[in-house]
């Protein structure tokens, strides 16, 4: 007799698989922390640890949230309504400069409960304190895709750039093997990184075969910027250094043209599309639906709690379909099915996971979400992918499954105490206010 630890029944599964199937009245089995099993019919004479009704819902791969800065859920509602740069000098930087670990584990903590109970079982963060973020995601049960930021100005955490490579290093062997927890090497951005961070970061990325994330081409003036230093476009200037490849993710890719997305496309490198936190600070609108027809791997993200007051990938999908539809006044643009893709497999793709997560196969990790579609906004259903993107919301989520571990059964974590995180980040919210006030 087979026995499995969680069976999932009663729902249809929406698989993300290379086929795109979708499974009426089906159930999924998982063992330890894979799937073992899906299909209409499960094996017969089976055992069953725990066993989740999904009561006709949707069962579908956990979201993937492919650029976020996780403990600047701290800062929601702090700086509204400003341009880049002053955003950063006068309201974000100042306050980074005051943080320290604990700052920064229970502002990823208050992150991973918005993000588990929206429906995101995996996310790729940039940020300070890097290890208590992963500390903090990995206790959640989160999966997580982490790096330091690295940049020309010491750092609250590491302080000098010496040691802030040291620290990454440290970062990777740290959480080597770790089964939720994988780090890359960040540098921030090509107007905080001299030619010489970029290309060392580069090597270290390479040598211990991980990702290099950086922000790229976000803002005009960005733009305009590196033209001014180096003669060049941010992309023709990563080229002059050697570092195009498809060990890169370029978060944000707002400002390219044509002929720089075929480059980009010709060299493998992958995209994170932040459409809510690129519209709410007027950086631009990406070139996506271009990337995607040339075959760029493009995943989504909320990007930080300042740029974008939330971490709901639902409202993140739905902004992503409509923002490129009204661009290119043309309805059939940036269709469900590929929206959710962006958040699902392609997302795993774009982050280097796609072999453990990002879609619903038999051994695969079990990342596995359900909504609850017994709801008047969800009723009637005539197309679930059409329901996800345009009319789903995090809070339809009722049960979260995440390396074969439940951690949200209806609606309730089971991994964290959610009062005591928003006590805690209501304390920190008093320092923020006193360190806005004396810079």
């Amino acid at each position: 007799m087979t026995t499995f630890d969680l069976v999932i029944q009663n729902g249809t599964l929406l698989t993300m698989d290379p086929e795109n199937r979708v499974i009426e009245n089906g159930s999924l089995c998982v063992s330890g922390d894979s799937i073992a099993h899906l299909g209409a019919h499960i094996p017969g004479g089976y055992k069953s640890g725990k066993t989740i009704d999904a009561k006709g819902g949707l069962i579908l791969p956990g979201l993937i949230n492919g650029h976020t800065h996780a403990a600047m859920s701290l800062f929601k509602g702090l700086a509204d309504d400003l341009p880049l740069m002053e955003w950063l000098n006068h309201y974000i930087f100042p306050v980074e400069k005051n943080m320290d670990a604990d700052f920064i584990y229970t502002g990823t903590q208050l992150a991973c409960a918005e993000m588990i109970l929206s429906g995101t079982t995996c996310f790729c963060d940039m940020y300070l304190f890097e290890d208590q973020v992963a500390q903090a995601a990995f206790q959640s049960g989160l999966r997580c895709l982490a790096g330091e930021v690295l940049y020309d100005f010491p750092s609250p955490n590491y302080g000098d750039l010496e040691s802030g490579f040291a620290y990454t290093q440290w970062l990777i062997e740290k959480w080597r093997d770790n089964p939720l927890i994988s780090i890359a090497v960040e540098p921030h951005a090509l107007f905080t990184c001299n030619p010489e961070l970029l290309q060392r970061a580069n090597q270290l990325a390479l040598t211990h075969e991980r990702p290099m994330i950086l922000h790229f081409a976000e803002t005009l003036a960005e733009v305009e910027e590196i033209k001014k230093r180096y003669g060049k476009t941010p992309l023709e200037h990563l080229d002059s250094l050697g570092i195009l490849g498809p060990h890169l993710i370029a978060d944000h890719a707002v400002h390219l043209n044509p002929s720089e997305i075929d480059q980009m496309a010709e060299h493998g490198i992958r995209v994170i599309h932040n459409p809510e936190s690129n519209m709410k600070l007027g950086s631009g609108i990406a070139p996506i639906p271009r990337m995607i027809d040339r075959g760029i791997t493009v995943g989504i993200g909320t990007d930080g709690g300042a740029s974008n007051n939330n971490m709901d990938l639902f409202t993140e999908m739905d902004m992503a379909a409509k923002l490129h539809k009204v661009q290119a006044m043309d309805p059939t643009v940036m269709d469900a099915l590929t929206v959710l893709k962006m958040a699902t497999i392609e997302g795993a793709r774009a982050l280097g996971l796609s072999h453990e997560t990002g879609s619903l196969e038999t051994g695969k990790k079990a990342d596995i979400i359900i909504i609850d579609t017994h709801k008047p906004h969800l009723t009637p259903m005539y197309n679930p992918f059409s329901h996800l993107v345009y009319a789903a919301r995090g809070q339809d989520v009722s049960h979260s499954i995440i390396n074969g571990q439940l951690v949200m059964e209806n609606r309730q974590l089971l991994t964290l105490d959610l009062e005591e995180i928003m006590a805690r980040a209501m304390e920190k919210a008093k320092d923020v206010r006193k360190w806005v006030s004396n810079p």
